[in-house]
């Protein structure tokens, strides 16, 4: 079930609590509406508001999966250590683009990029959740890993203070691809804030693989999901 997930505690006490409590927590945020519309949706409490999400079943990157929830509650509860207000920030397959509503709703400048087919779906749920809501409106940009990425994200006007992800690895070919773009969209104090669930052995070789250009630290795991949220950096060049 995408949406499977609760609620998240502030960071000092992520390690601590109940694995089942939080998670238990985690999901609470999400709910289904009481009456049936012409367009179906699903409901989740984040930042003092309700965003309904429409999705697309036939599509991975058109659901709501439970990383989605983590990372958002998360941003929610730390705003202490990762304050969204007024930062640059990227939204890498935003999907159905919860996250980077959250992340707008927090006070940043925020750019959602997905695939183009993905993107109809994504500036709907975007602008009917944000319009007369955020300090500053998102942008909704197409972004393929690694293709045009000089021509559509160029290094001199990247300024971004955070990438955020959530579940990019699962079922996806080019990860190769997405480890090229992370790099082309990290400045050296960039910070990454990435969710992932564990499936598959290509999960583990591609935090292999990533720990050779970023540091990475694990700050939350939750073995009942599957999920961990990790924070990253650009390696520096001395210790690259």
């Amino acid at each position: 079930v995408p949406c499977g997930i609760t609620y998240l505690p502030s960071l000092e006490i992520f390690k601590e609590r109940d694995d089942d409590k939080v998670v238990a927590e985690i999901m609470a945020r999400c709910f289904v509406p009481s009456l049936i519309t012409t367009t179906s949706w699903e409901g989740f409490h984040f930042v003092g508001h309700e965003i309904q999400i429409t999705e697309a079943m036939d599509c991975y990157g058109a659901v709501v999966w439970p990383s989605a929830l983590v990372l958002c509650y998360f941003l929610e509860t730390n705003v202490k250590h990762y304050n969204m207000a007024d930062k640059n920030v990227i939204e890498i397959g935003a999907g159905t683009g919860l996250v980077s509503i959250v992340a707008s709703l927090l006070g940043a400048h925020v750019t959602a990029t997905d695939l183009p087919e993905l993107l109809g779906n994504l500036q709907y749920n975007i602008s009917r959740n944000t319009k007369t809501k955020c300090k500053h409106l998102p942008q909704v940009k197409e972004l393929s890993w690694g293709i045009a990425l000089d021509e559509n994200f160029p290094r001199s006007s990247n300024n971004f203070d955070y990438i955020l992800a959530a579940d990019v690895v699962y079922a996806h070919p080019f990860l190769e691809e997405l480890l090229i773009t992370f790099d082309h969209l990290c400045k050296e104090t960039t910070i990454i804030l990435w969710v992932m669930k564990f499936r598959l052995e290509k999960e583990n070789k591609f935090v292999d693989r990533f720990k050779e250009l970023f540091d990475l630290e694990e700050i939350s795991s939750f073995p009942s999901l599957n999920i961990k949220l990790y924070k990253a950096m650009k390696k520096s060049r001395r210790s690259a």
